[in-house]
């Protein structure tokens, strides 16, 4: 294990990053908000930072193993997520936890948030919150795998680390280069269209990049305390709804559709069917429950409402029009627990992602099955795919772990002082990059213990990196060379 061509990776992508703060940097500059030097002193650090772990490497930069790979993406997103911080330290003075939070959540597009007042914060902190959402939600490293073959470098083992969805092994075009330029094309196209349908339905320019970051990328951070609800838009309402759907679907389907200029392939992928057809029966739940219980005044306002939410959770987006939390019932849990099934693999949702959950659906099918025909085989498919077993004990392998993951990360939790619900939901929206929860963190983190905030922060990075690609690191096996 070369650890100082490792430094090296970190530095070169680190470096990148830097240069994602001179956008904010002139917005701050137009907007006259008195931010420009914070965001400036921030670029130095960065940049800086990252040449000083860079430069003692310049000349080792060579491919690397697999594991390699796990350590890089580890690093990666633990240093960016203390580097990106820097500007809520020193532009809102948040505290050294709060902004760390905030930038991890950022980051890893989970939307949850400590800040308070956002309808009269600095226009360009706004923009860097959006912005950071942005480019978590493809993964930094995805775009670093793009020009790395100019340096010489491989990329596989990073895509492979970094890259969410149980089959990883997946690439859209022969090179890797090209699968990540292709993919950020797509990410780029969806969210330029966004914009435009936002800046069209009445959005200001100003809240429609910002908003079309957060929608696109499934973050849900918003420049208003009242997210979406604050433009009291149905047509705003619907365009985020495509948008956030169209986050939550695998970008593999979406190249297909492009290359063969036909929506087809989101009928026929059957991972995006099943997501499609689980999103129709949940509002249908839901509006009827909402109806029924007169929550709302007439059924079409209850189905508007639990379309907006269901696709917001599902997707873990953690946009806002009605507070669910309030909603009468069993509705607030159960779109709580919709938010651990996520988007379709290879999306910028978070949760388990839809192909899991399918796959442990029909084993559980097939065990059936082999108690009353205990001779019988039956390959695992996904769809006419037949999947190896490996992937199906990986799955089954992810499942436990995440469970354990999620009841220590509950009692912990619950140590720093939330109550049951509370530590229950906050565990969920962190590692399900969700954002709002019950309870105390129903709306925002700022009340709870900085202890609360520092389990959250380590929630979002196991749910972000989908658990194994930091547990990995933690088995004395993998150091052993």
């Amino acid at each position: 294990m070369k650890k100082l061509h490792i430094l090296g990776i970190v530095g070169f992508l680190c470096m990148i990053f830097s240069l994602s703060v001179i956008p904010p940097i002139l917005v701050a500059v137009w907007y006259d908000d008195g931010e420009a030097i914070h965001f400036m002193l921030s670029f130095l650090m960065i940049h800086i930072t990252g040449l000083f772990l860079w430069l003692p490497a310049r000349g080792a930069m060579q491919n690397f193993r697999r594991r390699d790979g796990f350590i890089i993406v580890t690093l990666f997103w633990v240093v960016l997520s203390l580097l990106s911080a820097i500007p809520f330290a020193i532009g809102p003075h948040l505290s050294f936890v709060d902004a760390f939070f905030e930038a991890v959540s950022g980051f890893t597009t989970t939307g949850a948030t400590v800040i308070v007042g956002l309808d009269s914060m600095a226009p360009s902190i706004l923009y860097y919150r959006g912005q950071l959402q942005w480019l978590g939600g493809m993964g930094l490293i995805v775009l670093a795998v793009a020009i790395m073959p100019m340096l010489g470098i491989g990329g596989m083992q990073l895509y492979k680390a970094e890259a969410p969805g149980p089959m990883k092994e997946d690439k859209l075009t022969p090179r890797l280069a090209e699968t990540a330029r292709a993919l950020w094309l797509l990410y780029v196209g969806l969210t330029v269209a966004c914009m435009l349908g936002f800046w069209a339905a009445g959005m200001s320019a100003f809240d429609a990049i910002t908003h079309a970051y957060a929608t696109v990328s499934t973050g849900g951070f918003s420049t208003h305390d009242a997210s979406l609800g604050y433009f009291n838009s149905p047509l705003i309402d619907i365009i985020a709804v495509v948008f956030m759907l169209a986050g939550g679907i695998n970008f593999a389907v979406h190249y297909r559709v492009v290359v063969g200029m036909s929506l087809r392939p989101y009928w026929r992928d059957v991972e995006v069917r099943t997501f499609l057809v689980l999103i129709v029966a949940a509002i249908a739940v839901i509006a009827a429950v909402l109806w029924l219980m007169k929550q709302y005044g007439t059924l079409h306002e209850a189905l508007i409402n639990s379309l907006f939410e269901v696709v917001s959770v599902i997707t873990s987006t953690g946009f806002g029009t009605a507070d669910f939390s309030t909603w009468p019932s069993f509705l607030p849990v159960m779109l709580i627990f919709m938010s651990f099934i996520g988007g379709c693999g290879g999306s910028t949702a978070g949760g388990m992602k839809v192909s899991r959950v399918m796959l442990l659906l029909k084993q559980g099918g097939q065990e059936i099955n082999y108690l009353i025909h205990p001779y019988a085989t039956r390959p695992l498919r996904i769809g006419a795919q037949v999947l190896a077993p490996r992937i199906s004990q990986a799955i089954w392998g992810f499942f436990s772990v995440y469970v354990v993951v999620f009841v220590l990360l509950t009692l912990m939790m619950m140590a720093a002082g939330l109550d049951q619900v509370s530590a229950f939901s906050a565990i969920a929206t962190c590692m399900n990059n969700l954002g709002p929860g019950l309870g105390e963190v129903a709306v925002t983190f700022a009340g709870v213990s900085d202890s609360a905030k520092v389990i959250g922060i380590l929630a979002m990075l196991l749910g972000r990196l989908e658990i194994f690609t930091m547990l990995v690191i933690l088995a004395p096996a993998f150091w052993r060379d």
